[in-house]
């Protein structure tokens, strides 16, 4: 009971922090490295950002492509599952003789 209780009490106090990193978060304070780093110093040096040849921002682009992506690696890692696992400690011949 003590051990549920502390669990509870646990997740509480995690769901709290979570909440309040959240909403004392300013999306304006954090820039990423692209936005303060990068492009600062492309700036520097006379280079303006371009668009990107593929747009993965429009619409469910960017979700088909991870999904095109894992169905490859799904595919390459089933293929080559007995070499990315190993080989089996004892094989069928030996434990049908031994």
């Amino acid at each position: 009971m003590k051990a549920l209780a502390a669990a509870g009490v646990f997740l509480l106090l995690l769901s709290i922090l979570c909440n309040l990193s959240i909403a004392i978060a300013d999306q304006e304070k954090w820039t990423g490295v692209d936005e303060s780093v990068v492009q600062k110093i492309a700036k520097e040096h006379g280079r303006e950002a371009h668009k990107p040849l593929i747009n993965t921002d429009q619409g469910d682009m960017l979700l088909f492509v991870f999904l095109v992506a894992g169905s490859i690696g799904g595919f390459v890692a089933g293929y080559y599952w007995k070499i990315l696992m190993g080989k089996p400690a004892t094989s069928e011949k030996e434990k049908t003789t031994g």
